[in-house]
């Protein structure tokens, strides 16, 4: 479906017990669909291109009313890409080692990351800190396209780097899923993350928090 009716049935039974003083909801970055790999911030105009995206922006908007109805203070964050060192499944490395392909330079897109612990670190200082129907961009101080963290990530795991390949070839090799997050390409500003939650990033690269955990090769390390 387009709309998230688990949202709006949460927004009602929060009305129905003793309210709390502030509620933050995790969003996504989706919500700003493709925007051609241009600088943007909260301000840009949401045009969700995928049935989920879609889902986050019927969310936020029964947040919103919520907020408005009620008196609570109500933050959204717009979440990119998580990753985490520690978890199963939480870094490209299982990716990179099942030789997946990613896009040539001039196909490729540009993606946003967030390590778990700076993204568990904003939803606490949003609890206290995030303005009242005030939306956040949560991501890192990384610009990177796409096969370029992968090259960095391989780096770091002393793994190959992924063969780089056209769109049309990505087309007919990749699955639906996969090729779905080379379809958008955006670059987020978080300074208002910085600026009014006041984040200070513990990862501000994605280098470094990959390396968090598994040690980083002298030259990665000399360069973050």
């Amino acid at each position: 479906g387009w709309t998230d009716p688990r949202t709006s049935a949460l927004a009602r039974t929060l009305r129905l017990r003793s309210l709390p003083r502030s509620a933050v909801y995790g969003s996504t970055s989706g919500v700003y669909g493709d925007c051609q790999g241009q600088w943007i911030d909260e301000t840009r105009s949401l045009r969700p291109q995928t049935a989920r995206a879609c889902r986050r922006v019927d969310a936020e908007s029964s947040m919103r009313f919520f907020g408005r109805g009620s008196g609570v203070r109500t933050s959204m964050l717009r979440i990119p890409g998580i990753y985490a060192p520690d978890r199963d499944g939480g870094t490209p490395r299982n990716r990179l080692l099942k030789s997946v392909p990613v896009l040539r330079d001039e196909d490729d897109v540009f993606t946003n990351h967030i390590h778990a612990d700076d993204l568990a670190a904003a939803c606490f200082l949003a609890l206290w800190k995030g303005g009242h129907q005030r939306c956040y961009n949560i991501n890192d101080d990384s610009s990177l396209k796409m096969g370029d963290y992968y090259d960095q990530a391989a780096d770091c795991y002393g793994l190959p780097r992924p063969a780089r390949i056209a769109r049309e070839q990505a087309r007919a090799q990749l699955p639906a899923m996969l090729l779905s997050f080379m379809q958008e390409s955006r670059r987020m500003s978080n300074k208002r993350m910085k600026s009014e939650i006041r984040l200070r990033l513990r990862y501000p690269s994605v280098i470094g928090g990959l390396g968090s955990v598994v040690p980083l090769p002298s030259k990665l390390a000399n360069s973050s």
